[in-house]
């Protein structure tokens, strides 16, 4: 089984004031209903405010950086993610393409590497 992690992008600032919130947790978590139902389910969760960010720079050898805010200034930010399973690729894309569908955000659909074995979980590094 493979582990996959689903990326919700959102936009800088607060949402448009059309969107209503709380509709569109209850949309999303028809769908994560329905990941847990079919033994897909890993994690899921919204992230912070961007300015909520710290970031940590460290070479070999050197001191480490840490600065307030993200990494690189963006107009899209990470917003969310889920961590599913999966032996069926088009499954998880289904339940992408859904997370899309509930929260009118982009998202990314990436395979985890350092599965060795179908029904392991990623290596831990």
């Amino acid at each position: 089984m493979t582990t996959y992690l689903i990326s919700l992008f959102s936009p800088d600032g607060p949402p448009p004031e059309e969107v209503d919130l709380r509709q569109v947790m209850a949309d999303l978590e028809v769908v994560n209903a329905e990941i847990r139902a079919a033994g897909g389910w890993v994690f899921a969760g919204g992230l912070g405010e961007q300015a909520a960010a710290t970031t940590i720079r460290r070479r070999r050898g050197g001191d480490a950086v840490v600065t307030d805010g993200p990494f690189v200034e963006a107009k899209e930010h990470l917003g969310g993610l889920s961590i599913v399973r999966s032996d069926d690729y088009d499954v998880v894309l289904g339940w992408a393409e859904r997370i899309a569908g509930a929260t009118g955000l982009p998202v990314e659909v990436r395979p985890f590497q350092g599965e060795d074995e179908p029904g392991q979980a990623p290596t831990d590094r």
